[in-house]
């Protein structure tokens, strides 16, 4: 018979494995190219012309390393945090170059962010919210399942323990 845990374990294998092939993706399509990804970060017109070469580098190493990160299941909340801050981070970016009516193109999964006749800033904002949805369920979820976490970080419970109704009562502090 399946749990909850068994069921909220699989949705957040996932998740996770599927925002971090996105974040994976992104990242190796932006690393071979590091001039075209600091001509999309200057496009957004957020970030002082110095930074944009150390971000442009930073960047895709920092989607490479959370990808990687997620898909295996390591330091899985951990990963799923910054992973939400950096969604958030290009939500901010992408609304901010709309509502100051840029017509960039977003460079999110590669190319220079150049301009752009028919910037799609509502279904990238919508995208990245979708994903941002993701990352918080991962931060939320106890356990996922088939992640390294479980294998080499053994909290001391069972993952069915984290959603019975003893764990949560032990959590408040009663006992039954």
């Amino acid at each position: 018979m399946r749990t909850r845990a068994d069921l909220l374990g699989w949705i957040g294998l996932a998740g996770r494995v599927y925002l971090g092939f996105v974040f994976l993706a992104a990242g190796l399509a932006k690393l071979p190219e590091p001039a075209m990804t600091e001509q999309a970060v200057r496009g957004y017109q957020l970030l002082p012309w110095q930074l944009a070469p150390a971000y442009a580098i930073a960047m895709p190493i920092a989607e490479v390393v959370l990808g990687a990160l997620l898909i295996l299941g390591l330091f899985t909340r951990t990963a799923a945090v910054a992973t939400a801050l950096g969604l958030c981070s290009f939500i901010v970016g992408i609304t901010a170059a709309w509502a100051r009516g840029l017509n960039i193109e977003c460079g999110c999964f590669g190319g220079g962010g150049g301009a752009s006749a028919d910037p799609t800033y509502l279904a990238d904002t919508l995208r990245d919210l979708g994903w941002l949805a993701i990352a918080v369920y991962l931060i939320l979820v106890r356990r996922t399942k088939l992640a390294l976490d479980d294998l080499l970080f053994r909290r001391g419970t069972p993952p069915e323990a984290d959603y019975s109704e003893s764990s949560k009562k032990t959590e408040l502090g009663s006992s039954t």
